[in-house]
This record gives structure tokens, C-alpha cells and sequence, in this order.
């Protein structure tokens, strides 16, 4: 089972900080929570056997790359989950789209590794009514846990 899952985020951003520290914390709240919601692809439940999980924060181009060499699909895009225990977060997508929806820019990024951690739990967001039920859980563990962990240090300067 997952209680020992070492989670590793790097920023790997060229420009914009981000507090990867708070992030593994939050991660780790959410990850019991993520673990309790199975999503209806049982293939795809990878979550509770995983050692690590390795979190990248990377630019639009990165992740641009990532989706075109790995999903064969060109532009950039929010997050990417690989099941052998990868997620690939864009900060630059996270800081238009936390302004594009009136989101804080720590909570979109936030918001994506949840995302990450239910798809490597079985959830898939391909279809319409999997992409509302996998949205509600989404949203609802992010709330429960950015009221728990610690606030996102504010001197560390990258609120976006």
C-alpha cells in the first residue's frame, strides 16, 4: 500500500519558483483521500502499489514536448500522469489558468497534482461523465486538503 509513498517534486522551471516542499505536503494529505475514491478503470489503479512518485514542474515548452513525444498530441496542456509514477505539471499553463478562472496560482498548481494522483488511481477523464465525477472528487479533496496542510509559505515569493 501506498502509507509509504516517497513523493519527489522538482521545479524545474527556468523562471518561476514554486515551494516544492509545500507541495509534497499537500501531495501526501491528499493522497489517503485519493486512495479511498477508486476510479472505474481498474487497469489503471496503479496508486497503491507505487514506491515513488516523482513530481516535475516544468514550463510550457516541457510539457509541450512531453505531450507530442508521449500522447502524440502537439501543444502544451495542464498536467500529464504516467502510471509508472510520474506527473508532469506545467506552471506556466497553471498561471493563465488560475487568472483565466479567478483561481489563486498555488491552488491551480495544487489542483493539478490531485488531478495526477486520481488519474494514477483508476480515474480517466476522457469521457463526460467520468470528467464531472473525477472533477467533484478532485475538487473536493483540494479543499480538504489545502484547509489542513500548512499555508504556502508566503515568502517564497511565487503566489503568480
Amino acid at each position: 500500500m501506498s502509507a509509504s509513498l516517497e513523493i519527489c517534486v522538482s521545479n524545474q522551471h527556468p523562471a518561476l519558483p514554486f515551494d516544492e516542499a509545500w507541495l509534497e505536503s499537500l501531495m501526501g494529505d491528499a493522497l489517503e483521500a485519493c486512495l479511498a475514491q477508486p476510479g472505474s478503470h481498474p487497469e489503471r489503479m496503479v496508486l497503491p502499489v507505487l514506491d515513488e512518485l516523482d513530481v516535475a514542474l516544468v514550463d510550457d515548452e516541457t510539457i509541450a514536448d512531453v505531450h507530442v513525444r508521449f500522447m502524440d498530441i502537439p501543444g502544451e496542456t495542464d498536467v500529464i500522469t504516467f502510471d509508472h509514477g510520474e506527473i508532469v505539471i506545467s506552471l506556466d499553463t497553471a498561471q493563465r489558468y488560475a487568472k483565466e478562472f479567478g483561481n489563486g496560482f498555488v491552488e491551480e498548481v495544487a489542483r493539478y497534482a490531485v488531478h495526477g494522483l486520481l488519474h494514477l488511481n483508476g480515474h480517466e477523464d476522457a469521457e463526460e461523465g467520468e470528467r464531472a465525477a473525477m472533477h467533484r472528487e478532485q475538487e473536493r479533496i483540494l479543499a480538504e486538503s489545502l484547509a489542513r496542510v500548512a499555508p504556502y509559505p508566503a515568502s517564497s515569493g511565487d503566489e503568480g
